[in-house]
């Protein structure tokens, strides 16, 4: 019998007690255990970006982690830009502006500019770049992504204007 690992996570604001096995994944706790599917899987290398999550407020590759580092962190998957009003911005500037194809990268973008936008609300069009180099679409010139992207940061930031304003 293999030995697990008791755990405690903040996902999405949801609090989880889980038993895990030492050598499991984070993205297949996320997605098995906690059945949270936006987080996808694709190189298992860390270098395509696609399984992107926020850890404490930072970009992390959950394939790379085991899910017992992530004890005690509060993780955010693509399902955290769920609103009952609406799209969230992110979400309707990659609608409005053609940023996906096939859509299976874009829990990884959209997940890595909120981290960016949060920590730099003002990103200037390179550190939106730079973001963006860190995950790998196959069937889009990421011409769309990067005006859906600098569209998401605008319309945040109208958005938190209006909120605080």
């Amino acid at each position: 019998m293999t030995a697990r690992h008791d755990i405690f996570l903040t996902v999405n604001g949801c609090e989880h007690h889980l038993s895990v096995e030492p050598r499991r994944l984070l993205c297949d706790v996320i997605r098995e255990d906690l059945g949270l599917t936006g987080t996808h899987v694709s190189c298992e290398l860390g270098v395509c970006g696609i399984c992107s999550v926020l850890m404490d407020g930072k970009p992390v590759s959950s394939c790379l982690m085991f899910a017992v580092q992530a004890d005690g962190a509060c993780i955010e998957t693509v399902e955290s830009l769920n609103r009952s009003e609406g799209l969230h911005p992110l979400q309707q500037a990659f609608h409005d502006h053609h940023g996906l194809q096939c859509g299976f990268c874009t829990p990884g973008f959209l997940v890595t500019l909120l981290g960016l936008l949060r920590e730099k609300p003002n990103a200037s069009n390179e550190e939106i770049e730079d973001a963006l180099d860190g995950v790998l679409c196959r069937c889009t010139g990421y011409q769309n992504i990067r005006t859906a992207a600098r569209a998401a940061r605008d319309a945040m930031n109208t958005e938190t204007t209006r909120e605080t304003g």
